[in-house]
């Protein structure tokens, strides 16, 4: 029996935290995304931008609540600006 991933708001601020990021136990999808671009400097938006390339481009199911609060704060702020 194949198991596929599902990338649900734990998981989503998991790779946060994983990458530096301090998310607070308990944050939504919605929230643990703020905290993500809060003070975002080039670094940490470049190692944000490989993890949603790496979600939306992924074989995994990501549940609507995540995506869609990856569209509406994580995508805008990773948006380069002219």
């Amino acid at each position: 029996m194949m198991h596929t991933e599902l990338i649900d708001q734990e998981d989503l601020r998991e790779r946060l935290v994983a990458l530096g990021f301090s998310v607070p136990s308990g944050a939504t999808a919605e929230q643990a995304c703020e905290y993500a671009v809060t003070g975002l400097c080039p670094e940490r938006a470049l190692a944000l931008r490989h993890m949603v390339e790496d979600i939306l481009a992924g074989s995994a199911t990501v549940l609507p609540t995540v995506r869609e609060a990856i569209s509406r704060t994580l995508l805008p702020a990773l948006v380069p600006r002219s």
